[in-house]
């Protein structure tokens, strides 16, 4: 019985793009052990809060590892002398290699990710060729190249090309990615539906991890002013330090739109029952079309070839004057200001009219 150690640390939309391949390893795979090691923050994408302890079997609520190995290198780093975090540490590697697995797949190809992956005691630790950051490759014991364009094809034929020996590719499928049904948290999302008296909602995100990806909360506004002229109501996800933004579309939808603070788990349950994803490149965004909720996505300076929705009914917008950069850029890409609100508009309402064909 095979032993796989994903290695996937974050964040949310780079985990959603790896989901997908561990989903059709499980698949071919169903009594493999697989564990992946994550940080603390995003567990909740693997399974339920009340069983994302460190081992569980697999079912709804768990649906594709086994063992959830948490990180929180932030903390770490941030109490580096005490010896609580060296302790903290040490346990962790200890419950990885006492897991004994045969390979570690660092989907992630940063330093401390194949560092990590390589700490972990598998026999086998692989990574790309060409990872995020090039002394990656000194931690791996192979290297495998990164056919496809978008992430997700990369990562799927990454894991086809890591698992061969063990996995028939012929069973091997790119398949919709699994996440955990957290009854709590689809309670919690019931109730919050039923206290707004919402009947047809969308789910927006303001939010961007980078001040280059966010447009205008004014254009996001008049976004929700159109929805409710087709009875929709507006959800405005609310991150962590995000909520004035998501109060400045709320004030700039005259009363049509709702500030919405939630866990991870509860967002899942929020946008399976959502009508409409509006967004730009993020986790949620990601996280909606990996649902199959049909999403219009906003990008400038990323690439919809590489990180655009996957799999689900889509409308990306993105102007010419957008370049594709890395670079973390605190004001809004000039392309993406260009994406004017009634182009917004026009992209929601045609999906709304193809949705109801």
């Amino acid at each position: 019985m095979a032993k796989i150690l994903i290695v996937r640390l974050g964040a949310m939309g780079d985990i959603i793009h790896a989901l997908p391949a561990v989903t059709g390893i499980r698949a071919a795979l169903p009594d493999a052990t697989i564990g992946w090691l994550v940080d603390e923050k995003w567990t909740d994408l693997l399974a339920a809060r009340d069983c994302n302890g460190s081992a569980g079997t697999i079912g709804p609520q768990r649906p594709l590892v086994n063992f959830i190995h948490k990180v929180d290198l932030r903390r770490w780093r941030s109490a580096l002398l005490h010896s609580a975090t060296w302790n903290e540490f040490r346990a962790m590697l200890k419950a990885l290699k006492a897991k004994g697995y045969d390979v570690a797949l660092d989907f992630q190809g940063a330093i401390r990710s194949a560092l990590l992956a390589r700490a972990g005691g598998a026999k086998r630790t692989i990574g790309f060729t060409d990872p995020r950051e090039s002394p990656a490759k000194l931690f791996y014991s192979e290297r495998l190249p990164r056919p496809g364009e978008h992430v997700i094809e990369q990562n799927y034929a990454f894991a086809a090309q890591a698992l061969h020996d063990v996995m028939d590719r012929n069973q091997f499928r790119l398949l919709q990615p699994q996440f955990p049904h957290d009854p709590a948290a689809e309670a919690w999302a019931d109730a919050e539906i039923r206290s707004m008296g919402i009947a047809s909602f969308a789910v927006m995100n303001p939010g961007a991890g980078w001040g280059a990806k966010q447009w205008p909360p004014e254009r996001y506004g008049e976004v929700a002013r159109a929805l409710a002229l087709h009875n929709i109501k507006t959800l405005v996800n609310a991150a962590a330090g995000e909520q004035k933004l998501a109060q400045a579309v709320v004030d700039a939808s005259k009363g049509n739109a709702f500030a919405v603070s939630c866990a991870i788990g509860q967002l899942i349950a929020l946008t399976r029952r959502a009508r409409l994803f509006f967004g730009g490149d993020t986790g949620p965004l990601h996280l909606a079309a990996a649902l199959g909720i049909p999403v219009v996505a906003l990008f400038g300076p990323t690439d919809p070839a590489r990180t655009g929705p996957f799999g689900a009914r889509a409308i990306v917008l993105r102007h010419p004057d957008s370049k594709t950069t890395f670079s973390h850029h605190p004001h809004p890409d000039e392309g993406l200001l260009k994406i004017s609100a009634e182009e917004a508009v026009a992209a929601v309402r045609s999906l709304l009219r193809s949705r109801d064909a």
